[in-house]
């Protein structure tokens, strides 16, 4: 008898509480050794990225040899336009590709040194081309490290790297690692109408301020 008075006592508590107060709030009561709700030093699980995920991080980020110690060319795309040929303007500012085996350097292998068609810009060297079976001019080091840039190109699918000049951003090719007969292991992969040749007799003492040559040239 004790306690089912006990019993209907404390269910009149909870009812005149519920009535007058509202609802009864279920709060858990925390550990008083664990750290708050809101400060909790549980860190979200991280999946790794994917190869392509990590592609498409970098796609903005230049790879390498950003910093570079010539003037850049910076002209209006009319102006290039104006400066440059119809196919010229094609590969070197929209990023067109020559088919294979048509270039004229393909089997060129003469001595000197590999401009760009666009700013004349000392970019390669005769001593560094080789014949990789491709269709297009291979080298497998450019002139300096700093006259071309690489960046991450995930057009058309493919994940690759790009290689610009480093003076006017001019489209050169692309470069990959699939050369291991070369000493560096690379082959660059360039557009015959991105460069231009120069004799090695004919290269002045400061190969940075070579002109674009003429095209009456050509």
């Amino acid at each position: 008898m004790r306690y089912s008075l006990l019993i209907l006592f404390a269910v009149s508590l909870g009812c005149n509480q519920s009535f007058t107060n509202g609802p009864l709030a279920l709060t858990p009561v925390a550990d008083p050794g664990s750290p708050p709700a809101s400060e909790s030093t549980e860190q979200p699980s991280k999946s790794p990225p994917t190869k392509e995920s990590r592609a498409v991080k970098n796609a903005a980020e230049p790879i390498a040899n950003q910093q570079t110690p010539f003037a850049k060319v910076e002209l209006t795309e009319e102006d290039w336009k104006q400066r440059l040929g119809a196919e010229e303007y094609r590969i070197l500012r929209e990023k067109g590709t020559e088919r294979a085996f048509t270039g004229e350097y393909d089997h060129h292998f003469e001595k000197g040194a590999y401009v760009c068609a666009a700013c004349g810009l000392v970019l390669f060297e005769s001593d560094a081309k080789f014949n990789s079976g491709c269709g297009w001019p291979a080298f497998y080091a450019s002139k300096a490290g700093d006259r071309v840039t690489l960046t991450p190109d995930l057009a058309h699918g493919m994940i690759r790297t790009e290689v610009t000049c480093a003076r006017c951003d001019g489209h050169l090719g692309h470069i990959f690692d699939d050369a291991p007969q070369t000493p560096t292991g690379q082959r660059y992969c360039i557009n015959s109408v991105s460069i231009k040749f120069v004799p090695r007799a004919e290269l002045p003492k400061d190969e940075a301020v070579i002109e674009k040559l003429d095209k009456s040239d050509n």
